[in-house]
């Protein structure tokens, strides 16, 4: 297996020498984060793309936004399973299954009744910068599970 060192790329190198992509993808985040959209669920979203797509590095990152924002510990523990159990509101299982949906969506069409019930739980505004979560932290994904950044493990036991 590759290593890190062999790619080339930590997070600091990338920033060094992709900075307009950090910048840009950054103000993506602002612009989201900025919406109105909860963070407990652009957290869930992020984390689960992050999941399905295997990134340890934006996985690692969002668990320790979700325990600094306090997500309750449940909903991080299930949520590869969300669909099995109930402590997800409908408005976050619409949310998830949008995720999965457009994670996957070069895999398998997008089922119009996933739209529908997303419909159901949010505004188009909402939708619309929700989809747009989905596609970066997709593009987050891709950046640094292909180029292998290492996990940001908290320092602190107060981050654990």
């Amino acid at each position: 297996m590759t290593t890190l060192m062999q790619r080339g790329f930590d997070w600091s190198s990338y920033e060094k020498t992709a900075p307009g992509v950090i910048a840009a993808l950054s103000q993506l985040g602002k612009a989201i984060d900025e919406s109105g959209l909860e963070k407990s669920l652009t957290e869930l979203i992020k984390l689960r793309a992050s999941q399905m797509n295997g990134c340890a590095f934006c996985l690692q990152f969002h668990l320790n936004l979700a325990r600094k924002i306090q997500l309750p510990q449940q909903k991080i523990d299930l949520l590869a399973a969300w669909r099995d159990t109930e402590i997800y509101s409908a408005r976050e299982r619409a949310a998830l299954a949008w995720t999965e949906a457009l994670t996957l969506m070069s895999q398998q069409h997008i089922a119009t009744e996933v739209y529908a019930e997303l419909a159901a739980s949010f505004s188009p505004t909402e939708i619309a910068f929700l989809t747009a979560a989905i596609g970066a932290i997709n593009a987050w994904n891709r950046i640094a599970g292909a180029l292998q950044f290492a996990p940001p493990f908290p320092t602190s036991s107060a981050a654990r």
